[in-house]
Formats: structure tokens, sequence, C-alpha cells
């Protein structure tokens, strides 16, 4: 019988999530801060950070807009779980986010996440710990 000629499609491991931004160095600082994860490098044009597993990296894109929230041009956005939704926001506000009106994570029942926005306008939510 004829081998098969059924080919596996090349598996990738992620090695990290680049995010665009006009200050590198500032806005690992901010993450830094958020998540605690190692600054691995930063200069005028690209900075990174990791925890040894998961890392981010930051590029310099001078010209960048932030887009709206909400918006169907939003392309990504992070998630973060926190052991305490409402601490962690009032932290990161005082380093520099932002909390948009449009909050599709509070609802009358509570606080499920929150949707906030880092120095640079990007979105990014807390999530609570899984109960």
């Amino acid at each position: 019988m004829a081998a098969s000629l059924v080919r596996m499609t090349t598996k990738a491991r992620l090695l990290a999530t680049t995010i665009d931004c006009a200050d590198p160095k500032a806005l690992a600082g901010f993450y830094h801060e958020v998540t605690g994860m190692e600054i691995t490098y930063a200069d005028e044009n690209y900075a990174a950070l990791s925890d040894g597993v998961t890392s981010i990296y930051f590029g310099r894109v001078a010209d960048r807009t932030p887009v709206e929230w909400p918006s169907p041009d939003k392309q990504f956005h992070l998630d973060f779980r926190v052991p305490d939704v409402e601490q962690a926001v009032e932290d990161y506000l005082k380093l520099g986010a932002v909390k948009p009106e449009f909050q599709p994570g509070i609802t009358e029942e509570g606080v499920g996440w929150v949707v906030l926005r880092d120095p640079e306008g990007h979105v990014f939510c807390v999530c609570p710990e899984k109960s």
C-alpha cells in the first residue's frame, strides 16, 4: 500500500505578543507594575517583559493612534486575572490607566470584569480569579 500523502501542519509555539506604542520603555514599565514580569530589555524603540514562560514585547510606532472603545476597530486586548478586581482597578488607575465609561463586564449582579485603557490607550481587562 502507498505511503500516506497527508502532511501534518507545522505546529508553532507562541513566543510573545507584541504591542505597538509610542514609548516602549514607559509602557513596559506600566505592565511591569501590573504583572510583576521582569523587564528583560528596554530602549527607545523596543522593550520586553517576561516571566520565563509568557512574554510581552513593545515596539515603537511613533504615529500610532489608539482606537476608540468600544469599537469594531479594536484588534486585540489583554486579560489579566487578579485576586481582587476593585483593588487592582484602583491600583492600575494610580499607575496611569483610564477606566472608560462602557463596561460590559459590570452588570446589576455585580462586577464580572473591568475594562481599562493603559497609558497609551490599549484596552485590557481586569478579571477575577477563577472561583
